[in-house]
């Protein structure tokens, strides 16, 4: 019963009817199951819908599941909307390393500029998914700095963190860094 819900849920966020925010948010915000608040954070990505940045950055301070925390900053990066970056800068300083992951991804989907000292500190995390997605998310923040530990991150020990860090040093320079 529960993947079935979890499906349907799932569903909300791409069949984009006006009927399927209220009803996402509403789950969101009040399902006793932290799976099912966790799709419908997901699902409020999908939906492209600004009005779903304050339930999710509500989800985010409020929820206790990690889960939910996590589906709730990939949907904020996926909403690409600057309000946001308050509550993803925050993020950074979660306990939980697949939040930071989430929050260094998404502050690089909405391009906030201002992010990039504050997801510097964690160019020699010991976690080799935090460099990647650090290097992903370089490479939509144009600056100086951003180049340069990009170059840092091309040397890296982990072939996955070094191949990012190339293409985004390649982005990078195709506009003119």
């Amino acid at each position: 019963f529960c993947k079935i819900r979890s499906m349907a849920v799932f569903a909300l966020g791409i069949k984009q009817t006006e009927e399927c925010f209220p009803i996402l948010t509403q789950l969101l915000e009040t399902d006793p199951d932290y799976g099912i608040r966790a799709d419908a954070a997901g699902a409020l990505g999908y939906l492209q819908d600004g009005r779903a940045v304050e339930p999710l950055v509500r989800a985010f301070y409020e929820d206790t599941e990690w889960l939910v925390r996590f589906s709730a900053a990939v949907s904020l990066g996926s909403l690409q909307d600057p309000r946001a970056q308050t509550a993803l800068l925050q993020a950074l300083d979660s306990d939980e390393v697949v939040i930071q992951q989430a929050a260094i991804a998404a502050l690089g989907e909405i391009e906030a500029i201002e992010a990039i000292e504050p997801i510097l500190r964690f160019v020699q995390s010991e976690d080799w998914l935090i460099r990647q997605r650090l290097a992903d998310a370089l490479g939509k923040l144009p600056s100086e700095k951003s180049r340069s530990a990009l170059n840092y991150l091309a040397k890296d020990s982990n072939a996955q963190v070094r191949e990012a860090a190339q293409l985004s040093l390649e982005k990078l320079a195709s506009e003119g860094l």
